[in-house]
């Protein structure tokens, strides 16, 4: 069956495009701490831009608050800065050696922001996946083409892909609506 190898070969692009869903995900605030809602921002220092995870130690020892730890003290103003700009619902306050990041309490208007900001990307991951898809359905019918499979094993292929393609929009929508469900609580 020469069709299948078209759709083991796009199976990985599925699987990057999840994996960038749920660092995406990540990124996004509920009302719980979480290094990973700073640890991407961009700080310029040491005259290029590096992500803070690569500047500072992060850590949440309390529910609401993120605490980083820079290893060069020198940049405690470069990294209060890069988490303002980035984020101005975030309040960074340095304090012996250390920037306090304390979250406030969500409001109803910025969960609901924070709910349209879940549905772009759920719309951006399934995008991406159809745009796979997309690749691999010309191979299977270029592969009928060329005579390397039959009809029938395109329509067989089409159908395969398509169960794949549902799968991994079922996976998109339990990740997503687990993270809506988390910020409406």
């Amino acid at each position: 069956m020469e069709y299948k190898k078209y759709i083991k070969e796009v199976e990985p692009e599925f699987e990057k495009s999840l994996e960038y869903l749920q660092k995406e995900l990540d990124k996004i605030r509920t009302d719980r701490a979480t290094p990973s809602l700073v640890e991407d921002i961009v700080v310029d220092a040491f005259d290029q831009k590096m992500p803070l995870k690569q500047m500072a130690a992060i850590s949440c020892p309390e529910e609401r608050q993120i605490v980083v730890d820079p290893w060069n003290k020198d940049y405690i103003k470069s990294i209060v800065s890069a988490i303002q700009k980035a984020n101005n619902e975030l309040n960074p306050m340095p304090q012996n050696g250390v920037i306090r990041v304390n979250l406030p309490p969500m409001t109803k208007e910025y969960r609901q922001k924070l709910i349209k900001k879940l549905s772009d990307i759920r719309e951006e991951t399934r995008v991406s996946i159809k745009r796979a898809r997309e690749d691999a359905w010309k191979k299977i019918k270029e592969a009928e083409k060329e005579g390397e499979i039959t009809e029938d094993d395109k329509f067989r292929g089409k159908d395969e892909l398509q169960k794949l393609v549902d799968q991994y929009n079922e996976k998109i929508d339990n990740s997503v609506n687990r993270k809506k469900e988390k910020i409406k609580s």
